[in-house]
């Protein structure tokens, strides 16, 4: 099997890129048509799609929102979640110590905080 050159720069990775948006194939088919190591040009592609996205978003921090193009709409599922806090409390006395606790409990916890007290 032929070694497979990586990407020397940016200004390789742009232009292999290109070269692959005009031939209108692949990353992975284009790279092996021309001896490229697929791996090395893709982590480019995805590097300088991540620094236009974080430019096109300073960009927009600068630019007053009456100049921005109204934003898509698109749509979120809300799935509701259980209470994170439980109705019913529990307090249970052994001697002098007392230990609160609701039906959210952990029996291994609480069997733990019980024979902790219990040896006291």
């Amino acid at each position: 099997m032929a070694e497979h050159r990586k990407i020397r720069d940016e200004r390789d990775a742009r232009a292999c890129l290109a070269a692959v948006r005009a031939a209108g194939v692949s990353v992975g088919a284009w790279s092996r048509a021309h001896a490229v190591d697929g791996r090395s040009l893709n982590a480019w592609r995805a590097n300088l799609a991540r620094r236009s996205a974080v430019r096109a978003g300073d960009q927009a921090k600068r630019t007053p929102r009456t100049q921005l193009a109204p934003l898509a709409a698109r749509l979120v599922e809300l799935v509701p979640a259980p209470s994170a806090s439980s109705a019913a409390r529990y307090s249970m006395r052994i001697g002098t110590a007392a230990v609160e606790f609701g039906d959210d409990f952990r029996e291994d916890t609480l069997c733990r905080v019980v024979a902790m007290l219990r040896s006291c």
